[in-house]
């Protein structure tokens, strides 16, 4: 019998892995093979490294057979080889110890005969991301980029990215990039060539504003010669590297006219390419270089029509939506030139929903005088579909072109029809858009409110539908007979009503339904105040509130606040403004485009490219970093040209939650009869009131509405200046605008010390000044010399808009700001000023 384990023999645990035996197993196999000669020795490895590969690729740690894979790898098979380069890369930099174990077969591999062999151990030596192995590099990346094999040259040139990855300082100082340029220049193979292209714009952008030999270096890559080098080889290249060159050469500036259509003949053919990347790339070299010249640039808008339209009906779906996308953009820039080709974006039957989205948002643009009838009639069809997100978005389509004033009168009766159909999602859709017409066109009420008033309000259930409904039975009460008695018995289920949505508008039509016709809405709008001050809901019990105290102290003025006159609307807020179109059209052949915004904001700052600027800032760093470097602006990038803070951001941070204004709302126990039933011959609507607080209100409570509401306290003056809370300003606008802009105000004051506490973590003062709209572009320093870069702009009916520029130096020691003020409008100088010291002064640590 065997003897108990004693204290220094262990016990197998039960939580032991399964699979740690085995790999001892292998252990001892590899060991046994390593050096073997003997005949099967290689195909015994073969299945040996199978299994250890296999093992790492669950999951299972094998770095204990990291030795014995080592003696293995002394052999001339190439599938060996792989595998055990794959297992010394995967277990190099958690074990860097190990790692070292691997440079000598490593090196030797790379003076191996087999260019195969010498390119995969190049390809791994690189790979293994130990920074202290980067002087095992140097030697061999230098042979491999001078080896007369293409294959280890193409190898050698991406593994000089790696290497500045890994140490930048080594590879600069043993002088890579100037030996990629000229392998770049000279080298017959197109591959080696791409792959120099793509190692070199890497380097430079991430040196960038390093030093002037630097910006030289990235603006030599845009050079004449260079491009045309390129340009002239591209048909020798593969797809990826094509697109590389196309890149490239969108940011060239051409001298002269000459060049620019030098260059559009010789990528003529690229248009015709089967391949999307290569034609996408090209249209966007196109369309930067003639957009100076208005008559070519559209020109090239009719060339691009067909090869755009020819890739959207073959391929893959996914290949359509991403040609779509861009189609989409160019639709929006100009509808006109693509109206007569509105039946190539009719939706199929079996295309998917996003790609058939896209199309309806784009026969939505292209609509006009003679397509219309056309365009309405297929989207007609669509309504009917057993698709409903796109049924509800053809009905918002029909809503778009009628409100661009085409076909009116048609539109409106299909959209009548639409409410016979007894499809819920169908009768909401077109009840919005109903609202939305007679807001625009109130001449069109007498046919709507004809309609509108046979449905009934139980057949409603979508509250975005009900909320529509309710508010045409408030606006047009003296159109519809039975509209107070259909809001007294919404009012009546107000508890069933769950979205506050829905018991806000019936609160606005109970008003106003009551100053048309007060005898029969007397009822409805006392049981809406009462339900709606004891409602759960702040913004709904806020409301209620409002129009109690808005009656109580002068129903005149209440009629003219509730229930205006009608004015026609004219413009519906466009979601999207003109300055992030623009910017989606910058960043062309992205992911923006498909997106539909501009890059910061989907983005992470660390991802978004080199932040590039002008000299006159230093090295100043976007946020609150000052590890970033900001670049020169003649070396201007179009797709790193933003490097604001993301809208998500913006949001995020916010400005500070005012916790004193925080109040709590009165509760009612049995709600108290807030209207009262009167002689119904009396003259003035001010004796239907009976209005009266109640006694159960605390005095606290009532002081606290009175603050919000306004009533007696002490008006405050208004804002001398309004700020845009959503202003944008590339890098470059601001450079050119503030080498533009004389200094019109600088001043000294102190700041807040407690706020200058928080400067510890800067980003905190990013955050609170744009709770004050006012945006920070750039900033550094360090400790107790901090130097930040601000903008805003103003806001209002009025344009245009003029922009601030700000440099603001903060001395966290002796808590003080100086700031120094460039203006559009030098008069708002003085009133900005206020605004931002006010701000700045305002600056919490909490």
């Amino acid at each position: 019998m065997a003897p108990p384990p004693t204290s220094q023999q262990k016990s197998p645990s039960p939580s032991q892995p399964s699979g740690k035996s085995e790999v001892t197993d292998l252990k001892l196999q590899l060991r046994q093979l390593a050096g073997s000669c003997a005949p099967g020795a290689d195909d015994s490895r073969r299945e040996l490294f199978k299994k250890v590969i296999s093992f790492m690729t669950v999951g299972v740690d094998v770095s204990a057979a990291f030795s014995e894979m080592v003696m293995c790898s002394a052999t001339s098979d190439v599938v060996l080889k792989k595998m055990c380069y794959l297992y010394v890369c995967n277990y190099a930099r958690s074990n860097p110890d190990l790692a070292l174990l691997t440079i000598n077969f490593l090196q030797k591999d790379c003076r191996d005969q087999d260019p195969m062999i010498r390119g995969l151990a190049l390809r791994s030596l690189c790979s293994l991301r130990v920074a202290n192995l980067v002087e095992y590099l140097v030697s061999p990346l230098t042979s491999g980029l001078r080896d007369s094999s293409s294959y280890v040259r193409m190898v050698a040139a991406i593994g000089v990215l790696k290497l500045y990855h890994i140490s930048s300082s080594t590879c600069l100082d043993s002088d890579f990039p100037a030996m990629l340029k000229t392998f770049m220049l000279n080298d017959p193979d197109a591959q080696v060539v791409a792959n120099c292209l793509s190692s070199l714009q890497e380097i430079w952008s991430l040196e960038a504003g390093n030093s002037e030999e630097v910006s030289r270096e990235r603006e030599a890559l845009l050079s004449k010669q260079v491009v045309y080098y390129l340009l002239n080889r591209i048909r020798e290249f593969n797809e990826w590297a094509q697109c590389l060159v196309l890149e490239l050469a969108s940011k060239y500036i051409p001298s002269d006219n000459n060049e620019i259509f030098d260059i559009m003949n010789l990528l003529e053919d690229r248009l015709q390419h089967a391949n999307s990347a290569v034609v996408l790339a090209t249209i966007k070299v196109f369309l930067y270089l003639t957009m100076s010249m208005t008559d070519v640039h559209q020109q090239v808008y009719e060339r691009i029509k067909a090869p755009l339209l020819t890739l959207v009906s073959s391929g893959s779906t996914e290949q359509s939506h991403a040609v779509l996308g861009h189609l989409h953009l160019l639709v929006m820039r100009a509808p006109m030139l693509f109206s007569s080709d509105y039946k190539h974006f009719y939706c199929q039957y079996s295309e998917p929903s996003y790609v058939k989205k896209l199309k309806l948002e784009m026969l939505t643009a292209i609509a006009n005088e003679s397509n219309t009838y056309e365009i309405v009639t297929e989207l007609c069809e669509y309504v009917a579909s057993v698709d409903i997100p796109i049924s509800r978005e053809s009905i918002r389509a029909i809503g778009k072109i009628a409100l661009q004033q085409y076909d009116v009168n048609a539109i409106v009766d299909r959209l009548l029809q639409f409410l016979e159909m007894e499809k819920d999602y169908v009768t909401a859709e077109t009840l919005v858009l109903v609202k939305d017409l007679l807001r625009k066109y109130p001449q069109w009420s007498h046919d709507c409110i004809a309609v509108v008033g046979n449905i009934s309000s139980k057949n409603v259930q979508e509250p975005k539908g009900k909320a529509a409904l309710i508010w045409m039975l408030g606006e047009y009460s003296n159109d519809m007979l039975d509209a107070p008695y259909i809001l007294e018995g919404l009012v009546e289920n107000w508890e069933e009503e769950h979205a506050p949505e829905v018991r806000l508008h019936l609160l606005t039509a109970a008003m106003k339904c009551f100053f048309k016709r007060p005898p029969e809405a007397q009822k409805a709008l006392g049981a809406a105040l009462a339900a709606g001050l004891a409602d759960s809901n702040q913004d709904v019990r806020d409301r209620a509130l409002f129009y109690y105290r808005l009656l109580q102290s002068d129903v005149s003025v209440a009629e003219r606040v509730v229930n205006p006159p009608k004015q026609a609307v004219s413009v519906f807020a466009d979601t999207q403004s003109n300055e992030i179109k623009d910017r989606i059209f910058d960043e062309f052949n992205s992911l923006s485009v498909l997106y539909q915004k501009p890059a910061y904001m989907f983005t992470d700052k660390e991802h978004r490219g080199p932040f590039e600027f002008a000299e006159e800032l230093g090295s100043l760093s976007l946020g609150a970093s000052t590890e970033e470097t900001v670049m020169p602006v003649q070396s201007y990038e179009a797709n790193d040209n933003d490097l604001l803070l993301s809208t998500s951001e913006k949001e995020d941070s916010g400005g500070p939650i005012n916790n004193d204004s925080a109040y709590s709302a009165p509760n009612y126990d049995a709600p108290t009869p807030l209207v009262s039933l009167v002689d119904t011959k009396v003259q003035s609507e001010a004796d239907l009131l009976d209005l009266v607080l109640p006694t159960t209100t605390p005095s606290k409570v009532s002081s606290a509405f009175d603050d919000l509401l306004g009533l007696g306290a002490p008006s405050l003056p208004a804002p001398t200046l309004k700020l845009n809370p959503k202003a944008v300003l590339d890098p470059s606008g601001f450079q050119r605008k503030w080498g533009q802009l004389t200094t019109s105000l600088s001043k000294e004051f102190s700041v807040n010390p407690q706020g200058v506490a928080a400067l510890v973590v800067p980003q905190s003062l990013l955050r609170h000044m744009q709770g004050h709209s006012i945006q920070c572009i750039a900033s550094g320093g360090q400790p107790p010399n901090l130097k930040f870069f601000f903008f805003a702009q103003t806001d209002g009916e009025s344009s245009p808009h003029p922009f601030f520029l700000v440099e603001c130096l903060i001395n966290t020691s002796s808590a003080k700001a100086q700031i120094k003020i460039k203006a559009e409008d030098p008069s708002l100088s003085e009133p900005f000023s206020a605004l931002f010291q006010s701000a700045l002064s305002a600056l919490s640590p909490f």
